[in-house]
């Protein structure tokens, strides 16, 4: 706390654009009236069509396998967030030698020591938040794969049972895609967070910049003609 009065009111206004704009994209995509046109909410009809073809067949070893492959990337993500971790928490140890680093650069704005730490640290924030969603959204497909394990014997669509087992394994797949979409949005504010190391009107215009790509790829993007115009 001792570091916030070195902030001065650019980097207060570029801090309220990096958290505007995260969180507004978060309620935009998940939650407003407009999030069931995006590619997030157009992927949980196929996850449902999953399921049930899942439950019409006697061999489900393909269906173990599309699982697995999403653990992988599940995996992957969260194992190189730790990386990202560790190199953040030594920078912060090495902040003197960081500081002298951004001085000689074009756009220098890290400052002080002080405000040198409370950037780092909102870089950090952005990826320990992320390693939380990945590896929360690695425990979801782990409950996923023991879901396809407990599913019952193959049954006709719109049977009870089926029909519960379906939207059951649909649902954590959900949820634990859901998980993951947030961990990749992190590392994406993350890289904005960044900027803010060089001027805090960089942080502002690389948030906006963020959140537009955003908003391309999840509702005017290829992917997501294809998942609602597949002909």
């Amino acid at each position: 706390m001792h570091a916030l009065p070195h902030l001065a009111p650019a980097d207060w206004l570029a801090l309220l654009a990096f958290f505007s704009c995260w969180a507004g994209y978060a309620w935009f995509s998940e939650r407003s009236r407009w999030a069931s046109r995006g590619l997030i909410r157009s992927t949980r009809d196929y996850r449902l069509e999953w399921a049930y073809q899942m439950l019409a067949r006697d061999v489900r070893v393909t269906d173990s396998t599309l699982i697995g492959n999403l653990v992988t990337s599940v995996t992957f993500y969260a194992n190189t967030t730790i990386y990202i971790i560790a190199g953040l928490v030594a920078a912060l140890g090495a902040a003197d030698k960081l500081l002298d680093f951004t001085v000689d650069l074009a756009f220098a704005g890290a400052g002080n020591r002080e405000l040198l730490e409370i950037k780092l640290m909102l870089v950090l924030g952005s990826f320990v938040y992320a390693y939380f969603k990945f590896t929360w959204s690695l425990r979801q497909f782990n409950l996923l794969s023991i879901l396809v394990g407990a599913a019952p014997p193959p049954g006709a669509r719109g049977e009870p049972a089926i029909e519960a087992c379906a939207r059951r394994l649909a649902g954590a797949n959900n949820l634990a895609g859901d998980d993951f979409n947030r961990g990749i949005r992190a590392y994406y504010f993350g890289l904005a967070a960044s900027g803010w190391l060089l001027s805090p009107l960089l942080l502002a215009i690389l948030s906006l910049l963020i959140l537009l790509v955003l908003y391309r790829r999840d509702y005017r993007s290829a992917a997501l003609d294809i998942l609602r115009h597949p002909g």
